[in-house]
């Protein structure tokens, strides 16, 4: 891959020791900091195009076995705040497109921005609930939006086709109306990202997204001719350099594509990380607060 690494030293400190020097620049942070200290203190390798792409430096040795108490299973204690379940509810969602089994952390309505997750094969809403595993972050991302005013829904997926893309609209657009039309972010991960591209080709639901972020998905190569790329929704793609389900470079070329078209993009790449490595090290607070505008 090639990268612009001009001022590459200057850069590449400043992030260190400045984490949201590049991601907050020119715009108010509309997210408070939560255990910033434990999730957002990653090391910059690289960056290029102007900070829009990162090289992060993961090492599974720190960021697994001694984040976690029991590897991949629990994370440590101090990783997460479990007083965020007295907001979280599970619902079944009564839409146009049938009943929907979700899991609701803060506001039913009022909210000052919605986040809704989309798990990959295999999942389901408690994935997106699970506060001991992944490194504690899905703890994170739930406490992130229930502190700032926000609602977060870990939707159960039933398929990843028009179907699913369908069910995923109308629950876009239900957290829309229940916030008076306040920001809505999409944050799809592996398969879940099939449901991404979907809605990307539908201006209805384009137009009530603030942004998408795209966890170790699937390259699509229509993405760049979609109703999100002609409304220049914002994107943020995070994808593990070794990831063998979902090959780095491919994602790299979309995103690249997109940029030179104009449109906001980032890209975050975890250096040696896996399929999985987004879900677990993707920094929750950086990205909803380059994503709701």
């Amino acid at each position: 891959m090639q990268m612009s690494t001009a001022h590459f030293r200057t850069a590449a400190i400043s992030c260190v020791l400045f984490p949201f020097l590049f991601l907050s620049s020119a715009r108010a942070e509309t997210i408070a900091p939560f255990k910033d200290e434990l999730f957002s203190s990653q090391t910059v390798l690289e960056t290029g195009d102007s900070g829009d792409f990162t090289r992060i430096d993961y090492d599974e040795m720190r960021d697994i076995n001694g984040r976690d108490s029991i590897p991949e299973r629990r994370v440590k204690d101090r990783y997460v705040s479990l007083k965020v379940r007295r907001v979280q509810e599970n619902q079944t969602l009564q839409l146009p497109t049938g009943p929907m089994e979700v899991g609701r952390v803060g506001r039913d309505q009022g909210q000052a921005f919605t986040v809704i997750f989309i798990h990959g094969r295999g999942g389901d809403r408690r994935l997106g609930l699970n506060d001991i595993s992944f490194g504690g972050n899905f703890n994170r991302l739930k406490n992130l939006a229930a502190e700032n005013g926000g609602t977060y829904y870990a939707p159960s997926v039933r398929s990843f086709d028009d179907k699913g893309v369908s069910e995923i609209a109308s629950l876009v657009a239900y957290a829309s109306a229940q916030s008076g039309g306040k920001p809505v972010v999409l944050a799809c991960a592996s398969m879940g990202s099939f449901i991404c591209s979907g809605l990307s080709r539908d201006p209805a639901t384009v137009a009530k997204l603030s942004g998408m972020a795209i966890l170790g998905g699937a390259p699509d190569p229509a993405l760049p001719k979609s109703a999100a790329a002609k409304a220049r929704l914002p994107i943020w793609f995070t994808h593990g350099s070794r990831d063998s389900v979902y090959a780095a470079e491919g994602q790299v070329s979309i995103f690249r594509k997109l940029r030179a078209a104009g449109q906001p993009v980032r890209f975050t790449l975890f250096e040696t990380g896996s399929h999985g490595t987004p879900v677990r090290m993707s920094d929750w607070r950086a990205l909803l607060n380059w994503l709701i505008r």
